[in-house]
This record gives C-alpha cells, structure tokens and sequence, in this order.
C-alpha cells in the first residue's frame, strides 16, 4: 500500500470517527478488568513500607510543564527524576535504589513477547532493559518483589496485602471468581510453609489486571503531531520536516534503523501507526553514570540474564539493552538505560559524535557532551556501524530534535494547532496492542 493511500485510509478512519465522537479529553471507558489494573498500579500498600506502587516509577500524573509543551502530558515515567534529573528511582526501603533508569509503560504493551528471530540472527521483544520478562503480565509480577522496589518479601506476602482490601474481595471474584477471603493469610510461622496454590494463582491475576490496564487507552493514546500528520489532518514544519528526512537518510541520521518509523498495516487492513523501536538489544556505547548513587557497577543488560549467558558462551550479548520507543521522548529525561543524558539535544549529539568529539574521563567532568565523551561502560559489543560518527551538523541535530517533539501525545492540547482544535480524538482510536 502506498504512503498515499495510507493517508487516505487514516483520513477516512478520522472521518468516520469524527461523527461519532468529539468531545473533549474523551477518554475511552476501562473495562472491568482494567478497572481492577488501575487500582493495583496505584496501590501503595503492595509495598514493603506501604510507600510505594508502580505508579511511583511510571506516573499517571502528567508532568510538569516545559516551554515546549505549556499543557501537562501524562508520559508515565518517575516524575521526581525528571524534575530532579536523578537516573535511578527510590524504593520502598529508605535509600534503596537500583541501577537503570526506569522506562516509560506508554506503548509497552505493543512489544512482541521475548523471541531469538533466525531470520534477523537476534533477540527481540519482551519487558525490562534486558527483557527477562516475556510479556506485561511477567513484568508486573516483577518489582513487587524487587528488593530495592517495592520490596516485598513473597508473593503471598502481597496477596495477604489484597485481602486486607474490600475492594478487592469483591473485584477478584467479579473479574476472575476468585474468592480472596478463602485464600489463606500469611504468618510469620509460615514463612517456611509451601505456598498454596490458591496463592500463585491471585498473584498472576494481579499481574495480568495491571497488564490490562497498561494495554488500555490511558497508555497508548496515538495523539501525538506526528500521527494526526499521517493522518494528514495537518502538517509539519519545515525544520520538523528537515528533521523527519535525517531521521530516515541511511547516509546520515539513520535513527530509523532501529526506531522504526514507517507505518505497517495489519491482517484487517489498518494502518498501525509506527512505535519508533524495532524492539531489539543495542549496547550503544553508553558511558558510566556515575552520578548513581553508589556508583554500581554497570549493568550487563540482555548478556547479563543467566539463561542467555548459557546460549550465548562467546558473551554477544552481553552491554545490549532494549530499544525502547521514542514516542514522547521530548518528556522522558534522563535518557539511557543509566540515565547518563539529561536532554534530548545531549543523546542526539551523542548518537552523532560518540566517536569523534574527544574524551572526558567521566560525566561529572565540565566538558562532559561538549568537549568529549568517556569511555563505553561496557566495550564489549558497541555498535560502530549505525552511530557514533554520523556526520551531523548542529543544525541537523536540532532538526532531528525538533522532529522527535512531535512525537509527544496530547497534541491537541498543547499544539496551539487550529486544524487540530483541543477535544480532537486520536486518528486511530481502533489501534489495539497485539492480541487484544
């Protein structure tokens, strides 16, 4: 299918819609389950210290206003790290902290489950850094019991926290027939005791109601400039356009090598709007942050899991973290897996100078990002052909910039754009993660 007929298939998609619904900030209703999700993803008693939720680290609230963008944007991040420019995210435990930068959930659930493609000769999808877990629901199940997370010590720990909830009891047995106050409570004479299936069981539906409600709406908006522009209802700026073209160029910018940005079309037809990740592991050069407190060792990323380290003996995987989706990368900082960058316009001149702009032997030195760069922290596996000397003048490092910012949801809000009034509804509102 053509580009052209892709914008005319998005524009009837928009038209048809339109008639339907355009009120303002409409929000598509959660369904039961997602309903439960939300709950959980907000629920500080599932911590330790009763401190702590996913929501901490990947927030509802919209972020703070920039100049940039003057309306709030929800971009489900850590907000005190963007405000503060820390990498790393508290835990439940006073002081306790991990050592990568958390990601944002926003278009999480359009990654494929974790897979060796033999075709490409790679690893790609999954959850996490260095996708340990297969899908959302396993990455749910995660950070509950995450040492310097939330901190709970099992999961019957935290499912005797759910039957503390009345809530709870009625929404278990309502989504799932599950009958919480039949599910026995935890002791500390029971510490030892075989979990009972009944608990193994709740705690995956837990997990699963919070996948639900990461593949809702709330997540996965498509508002952002660059998706009412395919859906031609309006147009870029020069500079913007400028921006897209490098973006592209094999020559020069390369970004979408593996951010891809070139829509694809499902088994039905529709268009599905591009994620700008091709979801697999990239070791990039990434210098040591060690502005982390502590200064912990550098994380190995996909060739640090036990089970990949078993298949990969010649250690090619090792330094390889995900590549994560650009969409509302304007809103996202600190950038990396370490957090090291604290601007787009920073990591945008590091994809273009990493091997040309000199040296600096860390990233508290003054000439950090102007006048070199320091050493990769791991050297093993840096990818040399797609970055690191593109050849980019800094006016083109501005245009790619420039371009990345339309990839921020909740255009109407803040574009100030009179074709793309606010109230305006998602030119793909029927764009569902895979699956659902």
């Amino acid at each position: 299918m053509t580009r052209y007929l892709i914008m005319q298939k998005a524009s009837a998609i928009y038209l048809l819609m339109l008639g339907l619904s355009f009120a303002s900030d409409a929000k598509e209703a959660l369904t039961d389950e997602q309903q439960l999700g939300k709950l959980l993803y907000e629920d500080e008693n599932l911590s330790l210290n009763r401190n702590q939720s996913c929501s901490s680290c990947h927030s509802l609230k919209p972020e703070p206003k920039q100049n940039t963008f003057p309306k709030r944007v929800s971009v489900f991040i850590d907000r005190d790290n963007v405000k503060k420019g820390t990498a790393v995210s508290l835990g439940s435990i006073p002081d306790a902290t991990g050592a990568l930068n958390a990601p944002s959930v926003g278009y999480a659930a359009f990654s494929p489950l974790f897979l060796w493609n033999d075709e490409e000769g790679l690893y790609v999808g999954g959850q996490f850094w260095n996708g340990r877990a297969s899908d959302l629901t396993e990455q749910a199940k995660g950070p509950l019991l995450n040492p310097v997370e939330m901190a709970m010590p099992s999961e019957w720990s935290v499912v005797s926290r759910l039957k503390e909830n009345g809530k709870y009891q009625k929404l278990f047995w309502q989504v799932y027939g599950i009958n919480l106050a039949a599910v026995p409570y935890i002791n500390n004479k029971q510490l030892n005791v075989i979990t009972p299936a009944a608990v193994t069981e709740t705690y995956h539906h837990m997990a699963k109601a919070i996948s639900a409600f990461e593949q809702s709406p709330v997540f996965n908006k498509f508002t952002s400039k660059f998706d009412y522009v395919l859906a031609n209802m309006t147009e870029f700026s020069q500079i913007e356009k400028e921006g897209l073209a490098l973006f592209n160029d094999e020559t020069k910018g390369n970004c979408a090598a593996c951010h891809i940005s070139e829509v694809s079309i499902d088994e039905d037809g529709d268009v599905i709007p591009p994620m700008f990740t091709d979801f697999t592991y990239d070791n990039i050069g990434l210098p040591r942050n060690v502005k982390i407190p502590k200064n912990p060792e550098p994380d190995s990323g996909l060739g640090g899991r036990s089970d990949i380290a078993a298949l990969d003996p010649d250690g090619n995987e090792i330094g390889k973290h995900k590549v994560m989706s650009l969409r509302n990368i304007a809103l996202t900082a600190p950038y990396g897996h370490n957090g090291v960058f604290t601007t787009l316009e920073q990591i945008v001149h590091f994809y273009n100078t990493r091997d040309t702009l000199g040296w600096v032997p860390d990233n508290q030195d003054s000439g950090f990002a102007t006048l070199g760069w320091p050493d990769p922290e791991i050297s093993q596996n840096v990818n040399h052909d797609e970055l690191g000397n593109l050849g980019l003048v800094i006016d083109e490092e501005k245009a790619i910039v420039a371009f990345m910012k339309t990839l921020t949801d909740d255009y109407p809000k803040w574009g100030k754009d009179r074709r793309v009034p606010p109230g305006t509804p998602s030119p793909f509102p029927e764009v569902k993660p895979p699956g659902h």
